[in-house]
């Protein structure tokens, strides 16, 4: 569940964005340059961005009702996706921005106090993108992570932007202007695309990532008796929950409250180990056909997990 303090990190991000929207405009204005124009055009997205992720968070925070059982954390996702089409549109609207200074280049004026004040939009950008991107991966959130994303991506572009202002001023080159736009349109883009798959992962429950998943396997076996196992481990992510089920497999003669407590015993492990962890343990006597039968990962459990034949000789 998101909480107030994660919202608070959003409305930095919106204000940097008003902030540096007004700056990048000024310097766009004093200047001419079409690099500028475009480093303006993607603080207009991200101000839209920042307002967007606010709701979503609002949303996410608020507790599970009859129709949302296992919360609403999965907006975070939508954001996310949101906001990687956004970048990436600003990308293509660079581009299009860019390829007319082509054909038709116009000088650059008052480049040096243009690019003076891009600096300090950057600079801006950088300290609240990085805050944004550290809170994000601390609160496993991915609406932040997503937000400090693209205010980096956008520091790059004004880096590449200020870059191309000085060679102009240096050489004189007034193609180097749309030049770098379009190669900083490339990167933009490439970051949109990065978010947008990052996302659809989310909306389709995909599993967490392998390291996190070993983590998991290894505590749950550290903790089983002799003469027991699982399987049917399935995982999934909903912003910075996880949740997992799996078929905890025990003596059919073990009683009711003993298989309870070593389920308890195996709940506390993983709570530990990950805090935002909701867990599910199905348990089934070992010894039962249909305690493998009804295992839909059996083909695809990793090394070390019975395989199909050797499950119907144990039986």
């Amino acid at each position: 569940m998101a909480s107030p303090s994660l919202r608070g990190y959003i409305l930095l991000s919106v204000a940097a964005a008003v902030f540096t929207l007004g700056l990048k405009s000024v310097a766009y204005l004093l200047t001419g340059s079409v690099g500028l124009l475009s480093d303006a055009l993607e603080s207009c997205i991200n101000l839209l961005a920042a307002v967007t992720a606010y709701f979503c968070l609002w949303y996410a925070s608020r507790p599970v009702d009859a129709t949302h059982t296992y919360g609403h954390e999965k907006i975070e996702y939508l954001s996310s996706g949101l906001e990687g089409v956004l970048i990436f549109m600003a990308g293509v609207g660079i581009i299009i921005a860019a390829v007319p200074r082509f054909y038709h280049p116009v000088p650059l004026s008052d480049i040096g106090l243009g690019a003076s004040i891009a600096l300090v939009a950057t600079l801006a950008n950088l300290v609240v993108g990085r805050l944004l991107i550290r809170a994000g991966r601390k609160h496993h959130s991915i609406v932040l992570e997503s937000d400090g994303q693209h205010l980096m991506s956008d520091v790059w572009t004004s880096v590449g932007v200020v870059a191309s202002l000085g060679m102009i001023w240096l050489t004189g080159w007034q193609m180097l202007d749309p030049i770098v736009a379009i190669l900083v349109a490339i990167n933009v883009g490439w970051t949109g695309l990065h978010l947008i798959v990052r996302s659809f992962n989310g909306l389709m429950d995909h599993a967490i990532d392998a390291d996190e998943l070993r983590k998991f396997r290894e505590a749950v076996q550290a903790e089983l008796p002799a003469g027991m196992m699982f399987h049917a481990l399935r995982t999934r992510q909903a912003g910075a929950r996880r949740f997992a089920d799996f078929h905890l497999l025990v003596p059919g003669k073990m009683s009711v409250s003993d298989a309870h407590d070593v389920a308890e015993r195996i709940e506390k492990v993983l709570r530990d180990l990950f805090p935002v962890l909701e867990s599910t343990i199905h348990i089934e006597p070992i010894e039962a056909a249909e305690s493998y039968d009804d295992n839909p990962l059996r083909d695809i459990e990793p090394s070390g997990f019975p395989s199909k034949e050797q499950q119907s000789a144990d039986r």
